[in-house]
């Protein structure tokens, strides 16, 4: 039997990419949902794996099937997720991805790679705040702060909660300060200021 998994981290974010993936590769039993990677608990993630240790326990061989190992997780929790998944006699299988193909999670490489895809992660996260810190410390704006505002930023949410596109947001909006003032700000400002916001939301929210 196989079983498919596919998880977004935002609502915002498509799951057809996967789904399709997974019905493609035979799963006809999936499971999804949209949460964090960096969630406690995964409620439908804990379900797949339920349905995929009952059944391997009535005597059926069970793989559980994901479209690439970061809708899983990353370094040291992916590789502790699939030690239980080898445990309890279930396969594992990625669709695409560094890790792509059917695994041995009790292998050294399978381990060593699941690894390397955490610190892969926090490597590019710390380079990025360092260059943040060294632009901020030469006087450089980031994320677009030299044209984006709070009163623009409230607007924005304010639209994206309409489900306009970004294009449709930019349309709307005005830049009030510095040099561009009265044009309109680029979807990838929108997008930047949008993305600084739920992130500093997400870290405020933390407990």
């Amino acid at each position: 039997m196989r079983i498919g998994y596919a998880r977004a981290s935002t609502v915002r974010q498509s799951l057809n990419t996967q789904i399709d993936s997974l019905k493609a590769a035979g799963v006809t039993r999936i499971f999804h949902e949209k949460i964090s990677t960096r969630a406690k608990q995964r409620p439908e993630l804990d379900k797949a794996a339920t349905l995929a240790r009952d059944m391997r326990a009535s005597g059926v061989a069970v793989t559980l099937v994901v479209h690439e190992h970061k809708r899983l997780g990353r370094g040291i929790d992916l590789a502790a997720l699939a030690e239980q998944l080898r445990a309890d006699d279930i396969g594992l299988e990625f669709r695409t991805g560094e890790l792509h193909g059917s695994h041995d999670p009790s292998g050294v490489v399978f381990t060593v790679l699941a690894a390397l895809s955490g610190m892969e992660r926090e490597y590019i996260r710390d380079r990025t705040l360092e260059g943040h810190e060294s632009a901020r410390a030469r006087g450089k704006n980031i994320g677009g702060a030299a044209v984006t505002d709070p009163a623009m930023l409230s607007m924005a949410l304010h639209l994206r909660d309409q489900n306009l596109s970004l294009r449709d947001i930019a349309a709307q909006l005005v830049i009030t300060k510095g040099k561009k003032k009265g044009q309109r700000p680029s979807p990838a400002t929108v997008l930047r200021m949008l993305r600084e916001h739920d992130e500093t939301s997400a870290r405020d929210h933390q407990p």
